[in-house]
C-alpha cells in the first residue's frame, strides 16, 4: 500500500522530474550583477525530486486531511464556522471582480466600487451605524481602528491625556484585551455576575473621567445576551465614555436589533464569519468598521462615495486615522459577504439569527443532562458546556475533543472562555439539518459514556486520524518547520 503519509521529500529519488520545459532562450546574467554576493547560494537547493504522477497525488492526498465546512461539521464556538454557499465564491472570480488591479484608474473600476460602495450602505443598515469603512482586514484590526477611532475623538476633545482606559468584560473575546493594550491603553477587567453577565454594581466602581470606553460583545462569548445592556450605555456615556461592540457574535441578532438601538457609538463586524466567507488557516477576513455621526471624520480613508453617477475614492479627512490597509480592503472576501447579503435578503438574515439561535438551544438541550453547562437561561447562538463531571473521572475536555475527532467532527472550542472551568463552547450556526445536531449530539453523548464505562477509549484518543495525539506545548514552543534527511528514521 502506498503510504500517503510520507513527506514529499521522503518519496524523492534523484533525477525525477514533473515537468519539461524548453530551453530557456534567454542570455543568461550573472548573479553577482543583481545581488550582493553573501545572499547568492555556494550550492544549489535541495528541492524534491518526483514524477508529475507523484507530486500529484502527495498534495491531494494532503488536500484530503483538511478539515472544513465543505467536509462536515465544523461547531467551533466564537468562530461561526458556516457553510460558505458556493454562488458567493463564483461571483469573486468573475473576471470583473477577480482580474482587477488596485492602481487602476477608478473610471475603470466603477462596478467594483459600486458593490463596495452598497456593500457599505447594507452594512449601515444592519448595524445602525451612520458611517462605515470596508478597510480594515480582519476583526482584531477591526477592533483595533474602533479603539485608535475613539483615542482620536477623545484627544480631539482636549481628553486624549486623561482617558487611559478601556473596560472589557471578563466574557470578552480574547482579541478585545490585546487590541485594547496595542491601541494604548490600561485595561480594565469588568468581572461577570453569577448570571453571566456584566456586573453592574462592579462596572459602576470602575467608571469615571478616566474612561475611554467599554468593549463588548452581546450576546456575549457565553451566548448569553446582555439584557441590561441599555442601563450599561447610560453608565459609560454618563461619564463621557463611549461604547464599542464586537460584531463576532452578530450571527444572533440579525433582523432582531441593531448595535446602534443598544446604544454603542463603534462596531466592527467580521464578514468572513456573519457573511460567509472562508476564513480558516488565518485567514482571509474582513472587518469593517462604522460608526455613529459624531464619529464619522475619523474613519480610515480613502472613502468610496458616489458623486452623482460615479463612485470616487476620497481622502480628503484630515481628522481621520489615516489608511489602515494597503489599498481598499480584503475586496475578495467583500465581493462574498456581498453576494451572501443580496442573495439572503432582509428575511433570510432575520431567518439566519431565527435559526441559530434554535439550534443551539435544541443542541444545548440534548446534551445537558451529559455534561455541565455553564448557565440555564436560554442561550443565543452559541452555549458553553463544562467538563467538570468528566474531570471527576479522570478525563479532561481536551481528551473529549480529541475523542470526538474519531468520529469526523471538528472539536468545539475548548478552555474558552476562560470564566467556565473545563469550557467546551459549541456553536451550531443556521446552516446545520436536525439530522447533523442528533448526530453530533448522540456522539458526544456517546463519549460522556464511554468517560465512565472505558475512560481510556477517550484518553487514548484519537484512534483513526493520520497523526495521533502529539505534545502539544512542545508542538507549541518547539516547532520544526525545515525538513532535514538526516532526521529520518
Amino acid at each position: 500500500m502506498i503510504d500517503y503519509n510520507e513527506l514529499i521529500f521522503e518519496i524523492s529519488r534523484p533525477g525525477r522530474k514533473a515537468a519539461s520545459l524548453p530551453e530557456s532562450d534567454v542570455a543568461s546574467v550573472s548573479l553577482l550583477k543583481k545581488f550582493p554576493e553573501h545572499l547568492i547560494r555556494k550550492i544549489p537547493a535541495e528541492l524534491p525530486e518526483v514524477s508529475e504522477p507523484q507530486l500529484m497525488r502527495h498534495y491531494t492526498a494532503l488536500s484530503n486531511k483538511n478539515f472544513g465546512v465543505d467536509n462536515g461539521f465544523y461547531p467551533l464556538g466564537s468562530c461561526t464556522m458556516k457553510y460558505n454557499p458556493k454562488i458567493n465564491e463564483d461571483v469573486a472570480r468573475l473576471p470583473g471582480f477577480a482580474n482587477i488591479h488596485p492602481f487602476q484608474p477608478v473610471q475603470t473600476v466603477q462596478g467594483a466600487l459600486e458593490l463596495m460602495y452598497e456593500l457599505q450602505e447594507d452594512l449601515k443598515i444592519i448595524t445602525g451605524m451612520d458611517a462605515l469603512s470596508l478597510q480594515p482586514a480582519a476583526g482584531a484590526q477591526g477592533e483595533w481602528a474602533g479603539l485608535m477611532i475613539m483615542k482620536l475623538f477623545h484627544k480631539q476633545n482636549g481628553e486624549g491625556k486623561k482617558r487611559t482606559k478601556i473596560l472589557v468584560p471578563d466574557s470578552a473575546h480574547g482579541t478585545n484585551p490585546s487590541s485594547a493594550f496595542i491601541a494604548g491603553f490600561d485595561v480594565v477587567e469588568i468581572p461577570s455576575n453569577a448570571s453571566g453577565t456584566v456586573d453592574l454594581a462592579e462596572l459602576k466602581k470602575q467608571v469615571g473621567t478616566d474612561v475611554a470606553g467599554l468593549m463588548l460583545t452581546n450576546p456575549n462569548t457565553l451566548g448569553l445576551f446582555e439584557k441590561d445592556i441599555v442601563e450599561i450605555s447610560k453608565i459609560i456615556h454618563g461619564v463621557g465614555g463611549l461604547l464599542y461592540y464586537d460584531g463576532a457574535n452578530l450571527n444572533a441578532i440579525l433582523g432582531k436589533t441593531t448595535p446602534a438601538v443598544m446604544g454603542f457609538d463603534i462596531v466592527h463586524l467580521n464578514l468572513h464569519k456573519t457573511f460567509s466567507t472562508p476564513h480558516g488557516g488565518g485567514g482571509p477576513g474582513s472587518g469593517p468598521v462604522g460608526v455613529k455621526s459624531f464619529l464619522a471624520p475619523y474613519l480610515p480613508i480613502p472613502r468610496i462615495e458616489k458623486q452623482e453617477d460615479e463612485y470616487v475614492l476620497n481622502s480628503e479627512f484630515p481628522l481621520s486615522v489615516g489608511r489602515v490597509k494597503g489599498y481598499f480592503g480584503n475586496f475578495g472576501v467583500n465581493v462574498r459577504a456581498y453576494t451572501y447579503i443580496r442573495t439572503m435578503g432582509p428575511i433570510g438574515l432575520n431567518q439566519v439569527s431565527e435559526s441559530a439561535v434554535l439550534h443551539a438551544n435544541y443542541l444545548r438541550k440534548l446534551l445537558a443532562p451529559y455534561y455541565n453547562v455553564s448557565h440555564t437561561q436560554f442561550c443565543k447562538h452559541e452555549f458553553v458546556l463544562s467538563g467538570l463531571k468528566q474531570k471527576k473521572l479522570g478525563v479532561r475536555t481536551m481528551d473529549i475533543a480529541k475523542r470526538l475527532l474519531d468520529f469526523g467532527y471538528y472539536a468545539p472550542t475548548v478552555y474558552f472562555p476562560l470564566i467556565v472551568e473545563e469550557a467546551m463552547m459549541i456553536e451550531p450556526t443556521e446552516t446545520e439539518t436536525k439530522e447533523t445536531l442528533d448526530a453530533f449530539a448522540k456522539t458526544l453523548i456517546g463519549i460522556a459514556k464511554e468517560v465512565e464505562q472505558t475512560p481510556a477509549t477517550v484518553l487514548e484518543a484519537p484512534h483513526t486520524t493520520p497523526v495521533r495525539r502529539m505534545d502539544e506545548v512542545k508542538a507549541a514552543r518547539k516547532l520544526v518547520v525545515r525538513y532535514n534527511k538526516n532526521d529520518e528514521k
